[in-house]
């Protein structure tokens, strides 16, 4: 709890900017544990009454209440001792990276100590290169590329070294169901059709340890046949951390270490085995036999975390060259492990050399610095300037710098104890990727060199022990000094209580000292016969008590000289309230060297009327109406100003009535101008407009009306001439037509005809 006290204090104050208060302790080895405090052992230095408490306080403080500077202690910056600092070098027999390489420090608890580490990439640093692959049967065409790849990929890194080694390793599954097949022959020949010939499955195979024989690469690659299993996913985490913690199997040197997995399919998680009848989780050690080879039947698949650990314990960086299929999944498996990259592999592994290249490329030009093993107690954190980076401004848990090549890289670390820390600690600072660390040594200064303590001590009336100008009593004794005989009947201790209240309802020294020898010694910052004066809670003016310009006694600023008010903030100075003849503009006073405007005025010098029309329109009106108000009451209302009355018309800032404008001023003086006249008179222009704007519609109107009936006239007149014209042309001929015929019929009787002849 205290430590997270002086954690939160130390954070308050740098937020704002100011030095850690102190806070008071009553001896000297905790009140230098509290940032911002100082002690001091002069013997002389309290007044009666007063409690050990009172020796705590600021260096500056202790300093203004008589405390010589060889009497207070307190601890500064202790300087870094390097117990190891190498020059950078890229000597391949002694390379340096990281600069320094061993300091010791002694820090104060809440006072943040900072130095710098330095950081260059050796050129041709040597490379180990492990090549992971998977040996499943969709790996069948890549595994044809993989065995004449390994001149190029050493050609490849040789442009960035001349040193490197190279080795391969292959898996496919967990030798059991339901991983891979257990009928005999297909446990012989797990491929899928009777064409083609493949190996038996496993978990593992360390087929080449590293070497910087290319031609044997090849020459062990070729010997290599696909293999198959049941499911899609295979053991490529198991794969990686055998690769990983076998180091002597696979030579790993002290260089730096890069593992490059190949797959087109996804990956067994702890967890998986169970699916087998594997329970017991993988405990991360080497399970390779003499062959080289791991089956996986005795311990679950890897858990994400456990293999990211292991990499980073063995600074290995990891390169997932995987096909266009399986990206999406391996990237996000990659966020979760440092120091690792994805490449998308083309479907026959062609393009794996340039990947390779690549991918290595990235990695290398990332810098990560970050802490390990530091105590609880110890906040490390750290700031970066990268050249062509935007440079940290805020300290952060890494120094991180993206995009560097071979420049040179400083990286600024803070180190800020929280609590005392029991023996001198040791921790590292590690750039990821490489093998060097910078190893810390950490100590915390948290007791105070007074000397040897003095026995029977004058200062302590020969009944005490004088150590850091404190009295530690002998039995019986009390006091400042040890100068009162303990009491131990009960009436002697009730009138010892009694003398140090104010009255026989108060508590004993206003519940803010104890009663020694009948006299009341008082806590941290109070003082006062019975305790009763906090010299902590005077007002503060700028950030310090009394503004810094006085001292606090009982509550109350006692102000330097030229000093004045509450707290200390006036200065008797009016300099910052004259203008050119007037204080305030003879609208204010000046107090603490700052102007209080009169109502109606703002501004520094109160020159500035607040809405000055509507202030003084009741003054005009009173002017206007004249003989309706009496004068005084004028006079009020016009806050004393000159009036006066302008000839002619005038068209000014405000006006009254619409028939009278007028202005206000203030004038060097102090003095108030209100200057009015008359508004010329004129049209109502708004009516003027509006009546305008509609006879101008209505005639518009009518004469669009007119032109339309004419139009609509000559139209018809033309439309008659042309038929009457139309009839005069027409030609009418009579003649008849074949087809009519005409309504009469006529019928001839026989009998009749017949009575005609014979008659």
């Amino acid at each position: 709890m205290k430590a997270f006290v002086i954690a939160v204090t130390v954070l308050f104050h740098c937020i704002q900017g100011q030095e850690p208060f102190c806070q008071s302790h009553s001896s000297c080895a905790e009140c230098i544990r509290s940032p911002g405090c100082a002690w001091c052992t002069q013997t002389d230095f309290l007044k009666s009454g007063e409690s050990n408490e009172r020796r705590c306080d600021s260096s500056e403080s202790l300093k203004a209440r008589s405390c010589r500077e060889d009497n207070v202690i307190n601890p500064g910056k202790i300087p870094l001792i390097h117990v190891k600092n190498s020059d950078l070098s890229n000597d391949i027999e002694n390379v340096v990276q990281l600069k320094p390489q061993n300091i010791n420090i002694t820090l104060r608890v809440g006072v943040p100590y900072e130095f710098t580490i330095e950081f260059k990439r050796a050129q041709g640093y040597p490379i180990d290169l492990y090549y992971l692959m998977d040996l499943s049967y969709s790996m069948k065409d890549d595994l044809e590329q993989i065995k004449t790849l390994g001149q190029k990929i050493l050609k490849k890194l040789k442009d960035i070294t001349e040193t490197v080694r190279i080795g391969f390793g292959s898996f496919v599954d967990k030798e059991m169901l339901p991983y891979v097949s257990q009928v005999k022959e297909r446990r012989k020949n797990p491929c899928p059709n009777r064409i083609d010939t493949c190996q038996p499955a496993f978990s593992f195979q360390n087929v080449l340890p590293l070497t910087n024989d290319a031609k044997e690469f090849e020459r062990e690659v070729s010997k290599q046949k696909i293999s198959g299993n049941l499911d899609s996913p295979e053991a490529g985490l198991d794969a990686i951390m055998q690769a990983a913690v076998c180091k002597e199997k696979i030579r790993w040197h002290n260089e730096t270490r890069i593992l490059v997995y190949t797959s087109d399919d996804t990956f067994h998680m702890a967890g998986d085995g169970r699916l087998g009848g594997v329970f017991q989780p993988h405990n991360g050690q080497c399970h390779l036999n003499e062959y080289g080879s791991y089956n996986g039947k005795a311990y679950d698949y890897p858990s994400v975390g456990h293999v990211s650990r292991v990499l980073k314990e063995n600074n290995i960086q990891l390169i997932f060259a995987v096909t266009e299929g399986i990206y999406p999944a391996y990237q996000a498996l990659s966020a979760l492990i440092p120091q690792s990259v994805v490449g998308v592999l083309k479907n026959d592994s062609s393009n794996v050399v340039d990947l390779i290249s690549e991918a290595y490329g990235n990695l290398s030009s990332s810098l990560v610095l970050e802490q390990e093993d530091a105590p609880k107690e110890l906040n490390v954190s750290f700031r970066s300037s990268c050249k062509g980076n935007q440079a940290d401004t805020e300290w952060k848990e890494k120094g991180e710098c993206q995009g560097i090549k071979h420049e040179k890289i400083k990286f600024q670390v803070r180190l800020n104890a929280s609590a005392c820390l029991k023996e001198p600690q040791t921790f590292r600072i590690k750039m990821k990727g490489i093998r060097e660390e910078v190893k810390i040594m950490v100590h915390t200064e948290c007791h105070c060199d007074c000397g040897a303590p003095e026995e029977a001590s004058k200062h302590c009336n020969n009944t005490g022990t004088l150590s850091c100008g404190v009295c530690s009593c002998n039995e019986g004794y009390l006091g400042q000094h040890c100068e009162c005989v303990q009491q131990s009947d009960a009436d002697s201790t009730v009138n010892m209580l009694a003398s140090c209240r104010p009255d026989n309802s108060s508590l004993v020294c206003s519940g803010h000292g104890t009663c020694e020898c009948g006299k009341c010694v008082c806590q941290g910052h109070y003082s006062g016969k019975y305790c009763e004066c906090d010299d902590n809670s005077c007002e503060n003016h700028n950030g310090k008590s009394c503004n810094g310009q006085g001292t606090c006694k009982c509550g109350i600023c006692e102000c330097k000289e030229n000093y004045m008010g509450s707290a200390c903030e006036c200065e008797p100075s009016q300099d910052k309230c004259i203008t050119e003849k007037a204080l305030c503009s003879g609208q204010g006073k000046c107090t603490c060297n700052r102007c209080q405007c009169n109502a109606s005025f703002v501004g520094d010098h109160c020159s500035t009327f607040i809405n000055a029309c509507m202030q003084f329109k009741e003054c005009v009106a009173c002017h206007v109406e004249a003989g309706t108000h009496d004068a005084s009451v004028c006079a009020e209302k016009c806050l004393n100003a000159e009036i006066s009355r302008l000839d002619g018309t005038h068209e000014l800032h405000c006006t009254y009535q619409d028939t009278i404008s007028y202005e206000v001023e203030l004038d060097p003086n102090g003095i108030i101008i209100l200057r009015y006249a008359d508004l010329p008179r004129s049209i109502d222009k708004t009516t003027v407009i509006i009546g305008s704007t509609v006879s101008g519609i209505t005639f518009i109107g009518i004469i669009i009306i007119i032109i339309y009936r004419l139009l609509l006239e000559l139209y018809d007149v033309r439309e008659y001439q042309n038929f009457v014209k139309a009839q005069k042309q027409t030609e009418w001929n009579e003649v008849q037509n074949p087809l009519f015929k005409g309504a009469t019929t006529t019928v001839l009787n026989p009998l009749h005809m017949q009575n005609d002849e014979n008659a």
